[in-house]
């Protein structure tokens, strides 16, 4: 003869109240309760669990990246002297190539310094502001540099040298020079 069961019904005892006499509204409450407790429990195992991980901040800089073949157009140049001077520079390095410990070198890759004397072509004034320019934007980001042609002699890649000559365009931009 088989078993039957009779089939369970929950039961209310004492202060506890079955889930059939609750509103819908008074379920809804207890389930979000229910809920957000068991979300702060796992946000809080989750911070257990990450807390020897290093969270350095990223730098988009540093994960964004040119295209391997520069374009040959220059881009529009900015309407102020200085700040097209500084931009003139960055397309002059990426066209022609950049390199440490010289103003010129045998290639004819140019260093920040010599990238922008020749841009000047002769402007001593010019060439001085916008070398002023350029230490001011490399010390918002590098506050130990000392000067131009060390800063640049200081990176075995001109990724972050072309940067800050791009970011000084701005700046002189904003500027008005």
């Amino acid at each position: 003869m088989p078993l039957t069961h009779a089939p369970l019904q929950p039961a209310t005892t004492g202060n506890r109240v079955s889930s059939s006499e609750l509103s819908l509204e008074a379920r809804l409450a207890a389930t979000d309760a229910a809920m957000t407790i068991r979300l702060e429990e796992a946000a809080v195992a989750h911070e257990v669990r990450t807390a020897h991980i290093s969270t350095d901040p990223v730098d988009l800089g540093d994960v964004l990246t040119v295209p391997l073949t520069p374009t040959l157009q220059p881009p529009t140049p900015y309407r102020t002297p200085v700040a097209a001077l500084l931009q003139r520079a960055h397309h002059r390095l990426l066209t022609d190539g950049w390199c440490t410990g010289a103003v010129l070198d045998a290639e004819g890759a140019r260093c920040l310094y010599g990238a922008i004397r020749t841009e000047a072509r002769g402007d001593r004034s010019r060439e001085a502001q916008g070398l002023q320019v350029l230490m001011d934007a490399i010390r918002r980001k590098f506050i130990n540099a000392d000067c131009v042609p060390s800063f640049n002699d200081s990176f075995a890649s001109s990724r972050i040298p072309l940067r800050m000559l791009d970011q000084a365009a701005g700046l002189a931009d904003t500027r008005g020079l």
